[in-house]
């Protein structure tokens, strides 16, 4: 099962967001990321259970274009149809539903 944390404050590190990243091992997750902020206030984590795109690429905290990040818990069903009405004036880099 995924799991996301985070925190948004003063001077934050990511060893605090790792924490609670950890604590969700025993859910069975296959992987996870940290994303600290270059201000170092604002750490995204995430515990990934992969599914739909089991690459790497896949993987979050997800960052485009240098200041863009998301970490995301849940499903978008209708995600391929989305899709295939945003390519063409977007760019996908994954297979998932983030």
């Amino acid at each position: 099962m995924c799991g996301i944390a985070g925190i948004i404050g003063n001077n934050r590190q990511a060893n605090d967001v790792r924490v609670m990243i950890d604590s969700q091992s025993h859910r069975g997750p296959d992987g996870e990321g940290i994303y600290l902020d270059s201000s170092r206030k604002a750490v995204l984590g995430h515990s990934r259970l992969s599914i739909i795109d089991k690459s790497e690429a896949g993987r979050q905290p997800m960052v485009s274009a240098g200041n863009l990040v998301i970490t995301y818990n849940g499903e978008v069903y209708n995600y391929l149809e989305l899709r295939r009405e945003l390519e063409s004036g977007y760019d996908f880099r994954t297979g998932s539903d983030t």
